[in-house]
């Protein structure tokens, strides 16, 4: 018996959707630079997506930097400790999105007081955190200084964070809304300590953000509030019957 020749179906692009069971066309695949609601953004992009959501677009984002990552837990572990000693609020790192009037940010450290819990939803904040920490990259310079700069200031975020840990480019930036909706430059004291207005208490002595390595979060706590970490460690070692 004569070999059938044997042919292979044609293959779809890696982008195009296969049919769906009943034969109806897919819905189209979102990609950069697509229209869409936010609500189909959030349907579409994962804990993985380095996106953002911009006047119904698609904002594509590069990933961070080992010193950028480093930064970052650095803050968010001690700000998370002094929030949780002090009950003020939830502390939230990226992925995790912003949701103001015209856009959907993806911050990397979000900040919602106690009283604005109501905001956070299962994948968002639905309006201004209370504080935004965003650090810079390469590719973000301008996105971060003015374009955001601005979306914060319109969206209502009282306080925000720009720190620049690039080498050669070290840079921390503190902006507190005023009473007419404009942002305030705030400097360091004399002492090159920053005072938070939306994380009452908190002090961060700016050197810390360039040490290498990193300062540990328990001595940096133990500066800002000694008496309180102390007692909230105390009363876990009670708890724990230690």
């Amino acid at each position: 018996m004569a070999q059938q020749a044997k042919t292979q179906a044609p293959q779809r692009p890696h982008d195009e959707e296969a049919p769906q069971a009943n034969g109806a066309a897919p819905p189209p695949r979102p990609h950069p630079g697509m229209r869409m609601t936010y609500e189909q953004f959030l349907a579409w992009a994962d804990e993985d997506t380095l996106a953002e959501w911009v006047d119904g677009e698609v904002v594509m984002t590069s990933p961070a930097s080992l010193r950028h990552q480093d930064v970052i837990r650095f803050l968010s572990t001690t700000l998370a400790s002094f929030v949780e000693i002090h009950d003020l609020g939830r502390l939230v790192d990226a992925p995790f999105q912003m949701k103001l009037p015209h856009s959907g940010r993806e911050p990397d450290v979000i900040y919602v007081a106690k009283e604005h819990n109501a905001r956070l939803q299962q994948t968002y904040v639905n309006g201004p955190a209370d504080l935004v920490i965003e650090l810079i990259s390469d590719e973000s310079v301008d996105r971060d200084r003015r374009i955001k700069l601005e979306e914060y200031r319109a969206g209502d975020v009282p306080e925000y964070w720009l720190i620049d840990p690039r080498p050669g480019q070290e840079r921390a930036d503190f902006y507190q809304l005023d009473d007419d909706g404009r942002y305030q430059l705030i400097p360091a004291d004399h002492e090159g300590v920053y005072y938070s207005r939306a994380v009452p208490g908190f002090r961060l002595r700016v050197s810390w953000l360039w040490q290498q390595p990193l300062p540990n979060p328990t001595d940096a706590l133990l500066e800002i509030d000694r008496d309180a970490y102390a007692r909230y460690l105390q009363e876990k070692l009670r708890q724990a019957g230690l």
